[in-house]
């Protein structure tokens, strides 16, 4: 080989030697140890870098694949582990100048014309370079370079964005550039130069690349996609380059020079930096230049980086004293944006004007500069106006102009400036208020979810600051002025839709009753003045009325309700508003409503909405009216005074409906509401309610007259009747749109819901009331409103469903509606509705399965009547007893019960498919919502055979395997509820317990032949588990039935025995299907269940004493038998380990004397199948940890230990079961393959199991147990790091503490509880001193800590024991914890402080700093992790609010006990103040913390407050003047008033 590489230099020059023959001849020589050249390195890559550029300069011509070769070849060898071993070593290897500029070359061609030939080895090549320090200082070193690169790099991305995805390395090349630069930017001594490399090279290309990258350029999912933390990293490099290079400190004076006017001063004058010309225009031409961009591309990149310089701008610069110079910045930006340069006044209508997206891009750069400014407090009132002339008022006064006067309601960033300007100062807006109400209220049809946020967000600061200011009514002075306008063509919105009129409500809660009745009148005036004159026969004057009596009626609505206290003058006035409203507002709006006269557009349309406007006024009117006169004795009443002419009072004992109006004029009125599905409909309903209401106080404390009853029916019948069709529509279609719930938004599609909320709002006040045809009524639409099956209310439903979810407004629906009713625990009390409903789901159920009938239904109307029932009043013949016998002395239990098991040995004739079947699941989860224990008992009886029936029908072939499952565990859940309410023995009065299990078995094990029932597969196994639980479930609670009402024990448990020993017995075993085993086997364990402790108890039978017993040998044997052959291997399935542990509670429970046997043979055993025992046990200390992992299996597996402790006959002679049972106790716990909650799941089946084993085990077995114990808490095992072995050990001290022990026992535990706590406190010590601490041992440290030291109380005497616990708290790295960790540890490192506290107050005489040491560390670990973050954070504060809460209960134990903490008080408080000052709390956290606090500062008395003042430093000292002033202005003055009232 040496011959090879003789004269490589040659043979690299020479022209006869070939490209391919070069190139492996370089390759070899550099990978090859037996090539030996003086410096070969440097030489093979010169040669490599001399034939690129003499390729390049046009001096050589190569073929397009030899130079990409030679590119890879370069890239090889910049890459290869040799060069940067040798580079390691100290090697020098040169990379020449050349080289770098053809790479720059490359990049920059590729940049200007999209070209990739050859681009991605070029790219390759330089990531090598500046990923390599020692060549990346070719670079460096000429930083011209660099800036090209990073010039063409960034350029390259932005002009060809498709090219760049599929380019690999493009943008982690400039990821390295950026860092490269950075680097060499921090190290400029001359700000000039690098302000000069930015404004000349680098502006343009980083703004354009930054929006890109923000935008989402590259973020799609595909072979291009860029990855979000690169994505993310690039962003803040640019960030990174613009701002330290325009934004440098140097830079300071030449912004205040070129933007204040000032003169540089005299030493910056005669250093060497003078002063740059004009740094702000130069960014700001950059920026506007119309060149380096598409137009349309170039608006949207100068919107978004405006604000973006701005933000960087203040991040350089503000400091106290260079607000007005941050402003000054400002219009030069906003002056950038097509926003500022639009003419004067609204957009000409024939001009290209911006459209939606052009608004959204332009608004959101003015949101983001207006925030900057309001987050920065740039702006101060007073400085501005005093010294500088309100040059940023003007500027906001412009920017606000332009807002209003070009409302973009559709854009959410308009609303959002427009709350931005309010929040820098209420004048700004002040003089277009009236536009902007206009604009932003009165005429936004703001209909997206996100553009009604920001609105009501708008609306609401507007509310606010005008409450404040207590200038509400010059606030709605421009609302009333927005509505009286002339409307356009198109219809005005809702004035008050649900999120203004929220804000106007809260807004209410916060001003003086002058205010309001202010407002009050503002809107009577206007009304009376300007719309009631014009209001006949104009539509548009209708449309403004009906929106001041939507404003109205909220006014009233939701003002403040006088009381004893409001002064005398308050209530005067507001009689005589109230007088004045109805006198002159309400009664003229009344009378125009019969017709609509004289001529005028739209005369169905006026009508309309002068009835809404005139109902509406007369429903709140009466509202208040009544609430005012009952809350206020002082308000009177109304006087009936102002009837109109030609009509003579009524003379009635009654209230009318509104005082004034007759019974002649409603008749009148109610006719016009009735045409129309709107506001007034609803409100004349109000009106009806309001009369009741009025009613029914009049009758307070006694029986209502018969006037006043017939009053009550008729007005309760004329509500539900006059929504009856339009709610029958809406319901049958579901098409009622969900509403508000604002009465001035009612339409025809929401009217539906508002009438059915009125109804369902108010049914303790109907239904008492309604005759029975409403009832059935009102009972069907509750049924068919009902979201059954899960189905919405309609596609009009799902989508304001989904609207919901994105905006989390409240919207009502038939659905929700009724569902609410169904869940109320009022529905149950009224007696006559629920009835009703019974009925109408029965019928509705039995209607299914009348359909599904197959053949001729004649003779199933004898045999199954309760599916033939036609109406309530229908009676059942099982209703009439057990006593009725049949024409031949037949008792009529006997005869349905042979007629119904005929029918299912027969095939039942009820075929349902899947549509019915899905429609009856639906209405079995209505049946299951409803409160089954206030059934009657005819009902329960009906509702009982209804769902046999369903159990018992056939799914036709178009139902699937599963859903038929599904829907037969439905059933028999059901069934089993209904054996657990208080008319159980119902049933038992129309069939025999007997029977029915003969009914239900026969059924299912026709189902079980018919393979009907597939188990394959995981999720059919799980659904065949739950409708075996189910099942099961219903046997057991019908036998619970049978026991407690006494019916022929022996007779019916004889008879279900030997159904089920034919059954079993029937088919040969091979032959029987598996689920119809695991059927029989359930049955005859619920059977021996059953039976059990009924011969347990000794119940004496009159009729067969010793029968009872005899059957459960019977069953015993039975169930032994159909658990043979028991499987050997593998752990047991869940229904054969509950089947054998019921066989062995049932054999011990047949010979109570093995209980006091102390030993017996094999052979001498009394109990049934011994052999069966064995194996099973012997099988379960084995695969018990396999179990572990099921928790039914498990605690089948765990009752059948216990028993098996129970009987010693049964343990295997010389083996102690004892000790067996406990390590394999031991072993499941220790297991690794067991999960956590696996563990927690099965937790309270080990603490019976060892209850069972310390309750037969002796002290020393107890003591064994116990060193066992203590040595899983050994040293070595956390050396050995065997977590499992430790975390076992904890889980049995905790399930030991919880198990009840005898007197030797329990003192055996307490002496050795002190060793028990110092190994704690050892396992959290090397637990926390693990990276990362071992947060689940310390988790469960600190559980069983807390429940040893609650349980020792009065156990452990010596307090130095209980002392040592505070060494484990103090060992906890709270301050290293991640915020989920630190939320599970801090409360149980609080409960351990508390048990201390509470359960151990000797401890507290001597050890109260070690007890204030580990709370300190709590209060801090909640300072530290509830402040306030520049970025995140938030999401973890509900964690660390729980915390705060535990710490401030904490400090209210520690205030309760003043006689042992007084002394630390100040202590206490100076250690608070001194960690609160360094940070910035989330306020609230804040109120937490601060609230504790308080009840410390209780304990101070005045000389440790001087003492405070005096000795903690100047800081400190500031925040405890603000603390020990909010606690005297909050907390004292709050006890002072609590006092005050106290006796």
């Amino acid at each position: 080989m040496a011959a090879v590489y003789s004269g490589i230099s040659l043979k690299l020059k020479s022209k006869k030697t070939s490209w391919e023959d070069k190139l492996k001849l370089a390759h070899f020589a550099w990978i090859s140890h037996q090539c030996i050249l003086p410096n070969k390195e440097q030489v093979l890559l010169d040669w490599a870098r001399q034939s690129l550029v003499s390729f390049y300069k046009k001096k050589l011509e190569l073929r397009e694949d030899i130079v990409e070769r030679l590119w890879v070849y370069i890239d090889n060898v910049l890459r290869s582990r040799k060069l940067q071993r040798l580079l390691k070593e100290g090697k020098t290897v040169t990379l020449q100048i050349s080289l770098v500029k053809v790479i720059n070359e490359r990049i920059a061609e590729f940049s200007l014309s999209g070209s990739q030939r050859h681009v991605g080895a070029v790219l390759s090549c330089c990531q090598a370079i500046l990923s390599t320090p020692a060549l990346a200082v070719t670079y460096t070193a000429r930083q011209e370079l660099l800036v090209a690169l990073l010039s063409q790099l960034c350029w390259a991305a932005c002009r060809h964005p498709e090219a760049a995805a599929t380019v690999t390395p493009l943008f982690e090349v400039t990821h390295l550039a950026l860092g490269q630069y950075l680097s060499v930017q921090q190290q400029q001594v001359n700000p000039r130069r690098a302000f000069g490399e930015l404004t000349g090279h680098l502006l343009q290309p980083c703004l354009l690349l930054r929006h890109l990258l923000s935008a989402g350029t590259w973020a799609q999912a595909g072979p291009g996609q860029l990855r979000p933390a690169l994505s993310r990293d690039l962003r803040s490099q640019l960030e990174a380059v613009l701002r330290g290079g325009a934004f440098q400190p140097e830079l300071l004076a030449s912004y205040k020079e070129e933007l204040l006017d000032q003169p540089p001063p005299e030493d910056a004058k005669r250093g060497a930096m003078k002063s740059l010309p004009a740094p702000a225009d130069t960014v700001i031409a950059g920026l506007a230049d119309a060149g380096y961009c598409e137009p349309p591309l170039r608006a949207s990149v100068v919107a978004g980086s405006a604000a973006l310089l701005y933000r960087l701008f203040l991040d350089a610069y503000l400091k106290e004293g260079t607000q007005l110079l941050c402003f000054q910045l400002l219009p030069r930006l906003f002056g950038c944006l097509r926003v500022a340069r639009l003419p004067e006044g609204p957009e000409p209508e024939p001009g290209p004007g911006l459209s939606t997206s052009d608004w959204t891009t332009e608004l959101l750069a003015v949101e983001q500069l207006l925030t900057s400014v309001a987050g920065n407090n740039i702006y101060n009132i007073a400085a501005d106006k005093i010294r500088h002339g309100e040059a940023q008022f003007r500027f906001y006064r412009r920017v606000a102009e332009l807002l209003v006067r070009r409302p973009q309601a559709s854009v959410p960033a308009w609303f959002r400036c427009l709350r931005a300007l309010l929040s820098l100062n209420h004048l700004i807006l002040e003089p277009d208020l009236d536009g902007l109400l206009a604009a932003a209220w009165v005429g936004a049809d703001a209909t997206e979810p996100r553009t009604r946020r920001a609105q009501e967000a708008l609306l609401r600061a507007l509310f606010q600051t005008y409450a404040r200011l207590r200038q509400l009514p010059r606030l709605l002075e421009g609302v009333l002025g927005a509505v009286c306008r002339p409307a356009a063509e198109a219809p005005r919105p809702p004035v008050l839709a649900a999120g203004p009129a929220s804000a106007l409500r809260d807004c209410l809660l916060d001003l003086p009753p002058s205010q309001i009745l202010d407002a009050w009148a503002l809107v009577l005036d206007t009304f009376q003045a300007a719309v009631l004159p014009r209001l006949r026969g104009d539509a548009d004057a209708a449309l403004q009325a009906l929106s001041l009596s939507a404003l109205l009626h909220c006014l009233l609505v939701h003002a403040p309700c006088p009381d004893a206290g409001t002064p005398l003058p308050v209530v005067r006035r507001t009689r005589a508003a109230m007088d004045r409203m109805l006198r002159e507002l309400v009664q003229p709006l009344l009378g125009l409503l019969p017709a609509p006269r004289g001529p005028g557009p739209g005369p169905e349309l006026w009508l309309q909405k002068v009835s809404d406007a005139a109902l509406l006024l007369a429903h709140a009117w009466a509202q208040v009216d009544a609430a005012f006169g009952l809350n206020c004795s002082r308000y009177g009443t109304a006087a009936p005074s102002g009837a109109p002419e030609g009509e003579a009072p009524e003379r009635s004992d009654l209230p009318p409906l509104l005082p004034g109006v007759e019974a002649r004029r409603w008749r009148k009125i109610e006719k016009v509401a009735a045409r129309f599905d709107s506001a007034g409909r609803l409100c004349l309903e109000q009106l009806y309610l309001q009369r009741m209401k009025r009613t029914l106080v009049q009758a307070a404390g006694s029986a209502p007259s018969e006037s006043a009853l017939g009053t009550l029916r008729a007005d309760a019948a004329c509500i539900l009747a006059s929504g009856r069709d339009s709610l029958a529509r809406g319901a049958a279609a579901a098409a009622a749109a969900p509403w508000d719930g604002q009465a001035g938004t009612v339409s025809a599609g929401t009217y539906p819901v508002a009438h059915w909320h009125l109804v369902v709002s108010n049914l303790t006040i109907l239904a008492p009331y309604l005759g029975p045809d409403d009832v059935q009524d009102l009972a069907g639409v509750l049924l068919r409103t009902l979201p059954v099956n899960g189905a919405p209310d309609g596609p009009a439903a799902a989508k304001e469903e989904e609207e919901e979810g994105e905006e989390g407004e409240p919207r009502v629906t038939l659905g929700k509606l009724s569902q609410a009713v169904l869940c109320s625990p009022v529905f149950p009390e009224l007696q006559t509705l629920h009835a009703a409903f019974l009925t109408r789901l029965a019928q509705e159920c039995a209607g299914i399965l009348r359909a599904g009938v197959r053949g001729d239904p004649g003779p199933l109307r004898q045999q199954l009547p309760w599916l033939f029932e036609e109406g309530p009043g229908d009676v059942a013949p099982w209703e009439a007893g057990p006593a009725k016998a049949g024409p031949e002395g037949s008792e009529p239990r006997g005869d349905m019960a042979r007629s119904l098991l005929s029918l299912v040995q027969g095939g039942f004739p009820v075929r349902l498919e899947e549509g019915p079947l899905r429609r009856l699941l639906g209405l079995l989860d209505v049946v299951s919502a409803l409160q089954l224990d206030s059934l009657a008992a005819p009902c329960h009886a009906r509702y009982f055979l209804l769902l046999l029936s369903a159990a018992l029908a056939s799914p036709g072939g178009s139902c699937s395997p599963s859903l038929a499952l599904r829907f037969l565990t439905a059933c028999y859940r059901l069934l089993g509820r209904l054996q657990r309410v208080r008319s159980a023995r119902a049933i038992l009065k129309v069939m025999y317990a007997s029977d029915l299990c003969e009914i239900v078995l026969t059924s299912l094990l026709r189902a079980c032949r018919g393979r009907r029932m597939d188990v394959d597969g995981d999720g059919d196994t799980a659904l065949w588990r739950e409708f075996l639980q189910a099942a099961g479930t219903f046997l057991e609670q019908l036998l619970q039935a049978l026991v407690q009402a006494k019916h022929s024990l022996v007779l019916n448990f004889g008879k279900i025995l030997a159904f089920l020993s034919e059954a079993a017995a029937g088919a040969r075993p091979g032959q029987r299907s598996p689920p119809g085993r695991q059927l029989l086997l359930v049955a005859l364990t619920t059977l021996c269940r059953a039976l059990g402790p009924v011969v347990r108890e000794r119940r004496p039978q009159p009729e067969a004493p010793e029968a009872l017993p005899g059957l459960l040998r019977q069953a015993v044997l039975r169930t032994g038998e159909a658990l043979q052959p028991w499987p050997a291997r593998g752990p047991p399935p869940t229904a054969p380990l509950a089947a054998v542990s019921a066989l062995l509670e049932a054999d011990l429970g047949l010979h109570p004397e093995t209980e006091t046997e102390t030993s017996q043979g094999p052979d001498g055993t009394r109990l049934s199948h011994p052999a069966l025992y064995r194996t099973v046990y012997s099988q379960l200390l084995a695969e018990l940890p396999a179990l572990a992992r099921d928790a039914p299996a498990f605690g089948a597996a765990a009752h059948f230990l216990a028993l098996f402790v129970r009987a010693p006959e049964l343990h295997p002679a010389g083996e102690p079961v004892l000790d067996a049972v406990f390590h394999s106790v031991r072993r499941v716990l220790a297991d690794p393959a067991v999960p956590a909650p696996a563990v927690q799941a099965i937790e309270p089946h080990l603490g019976a199991l060892l209850a069972r084993l310390l309750e037969a085990g002796s002290t020393e077995d107890f003591r064994a147990m116990l060193q066992c114990v203590l040595r899983g808490l050994d040293l070595r095992n956390a050396w050995s790091a065997d977590r499992p072995a430790i975390l076992s050990a904890l889980t049995l001290i905790k399930l030991l503490l919880d198990c009840p022990v005898s007197e030797g026992q329990a003192s055996l535990f307490w002496r050795a509880s002190p060793q028990i706590i110092t190994a704690l406190t050892l396992q959290t010590r090397e637990a926390c001193q693990e990276q990362p601490a071992a947060v689940t041992v310390v988790e469960s440290v600190l559980d069983v800590l807390a429940v040893l030291l609650r349980r020792g109380e009065g156990a452990i005497r010596n307090p130095h024991h209980v002392s040592l616990a505070f060494g484990a708290l103090l060992a906890v790295p709270l301050d290293r914890l991640a915020p989920p960790e630190l939320g599970r540890v801090f409360p149980r490192a609080h409960s351990v402080l508390f048990a201390i506290l509470q359960c151990h107050p000797k401890v507290m005489l001597k050890a109260i700093p070690s007890f204030l040491n580990c709370f300190h560390r709590l209060v801090l670990s909640v300072i530290r992790e509830g402040r306030q973050r520049d970025k995140g954070g938030a999401e973890d504060l509900p964690g660390v609010l729980a915390c705060a809460r535990l710490v401030e209960r904490m400090y209210s134990h520690l205030a309760a006990r003043a006689e042992d903490f007084a002394v630390f008080s100040p202590f206490m408080v100076a250690q608070y103040v001194t960690e609160v000052q360094k940070v910035t709390l989330y306020p609230a956290v804040k109120g937490h913390l601060q609230g504790g606090i308080f009840l410390i500062l209780d304990l101070c008395i005045e000389p440790d407050v001087q003492f405070l003042r005096a000795s903690l430093p100047p800081g400190v000292r500031d925040g405890f003047k603000e603390l020990h002033s909010d606690y005297v202005k909050y907390h004292c003055a709050k006890h002072e008033g609590e006092r005050r009232y106290a006796v």
